[in-house]
């Protein structure tokens, strides 16, 4: 059961971290004016940074 736990654990604080380096990544791509480029359905696309809300 510990091992269990500790994979949780462990999963919920890379996603934690996770989140954080995307908050980041959009606040300084949104100060600087810059793109993010995503892919959706294999396609490529950009968004403007300043038109994501988080």
């Amino acid at each position: 059961m510990s091992n269990k736990i500790d994979n949780t654990e462990m999963r919920e604080k890379i996603r934690t971290g996770l989140n954080l380096a995307f908050k980041k990544l959009v606040d300084y791509k949104q100060k600087n004016g810059g793109v993010l480029v995503f892919s959706e359905n294999g396609k490529i696309v950009k968004v403007n940074a300043k038109g994501i809300k988080l």
